[in-house]
């Protein structure tokens, strides 16, 4: 049995985006936001390749993004 290092990394990158859009949203920073969606970035685009309604997951990482986006604008 091998050990998949791209399957590890994939699961690694959606869990510490999910931990850290909670953490964004309950600290209210934007930094924090826009790593969540940098991190999500590369394990959406898996799924462009998909052909069914996977597809749709490739527009994810635009809610942290936007939430970032969001709530720096708001600070200024």
């Amino acid at each position: 049995m091998d050990f998949y290092w791209v399957g590890f990394i994939f699961w690694l990158l959606i869990g510490a985006s999910v931990l850290l859009f909670i953490w964004g949203l309950w600290k209210k920073s934007w930094k924090v936001l826009l790593i969540s969606g940098i991190a999500l970035i590369l394990p959406s685009l898996y799924f462009l390749g998909a052909e069914n309604w996977f597809r749709i997951l490739v527009f994810l990482p635009l809610i942290p993004l936007f939430l970032a986006y969001y709530s720096r604008k708001r600070a200024l």
